[in-house]
């Protein structure tokens, strides 16, 4: 499995473990890959990208919604917009 990010490349480096007597060996320090469902070229992937990408919002996650969710949501918008409706008409009178 390749360490390296799928957006930005950042890949594995090589440095050292210094040891108290000042021995150094070889070890690799290996980026933050998260594994994430994102939107690539329109359609949804699952792409490993550094958590850097992440913060810097370089990536959008893609949400699933179950429809018992997204017709909740959709009740809820509904609703938010007949108060605004009621909110203006008291406004108004």
């Amino acid at each position: 499995m390749a360490y390296r990010c799928d957006l930005c490349g950042k890949s594995r480096q090589k440095a050292h473990k210094v040891s108290h007597s000042n021995i150094k060996t070889r070890k690799w320090q290996e980026p933050n890959l998260q594994s994430v469902r994102a939107s690539v070229d329109g359609q949804t992937k699952r792409i490993r990208v550094c958590t850097r990408c992440i913060r810097s919002g370089k990536v959008v996650k893609v949400v699933k919604i179950d429809k018992a969710t997204e017709a909740a949501q959709a009740a809820q918008t509904v609703q938010a917009a007949k108060a605004v409706q009621a909110a203006k008409a008291v406004s108004a009178a």
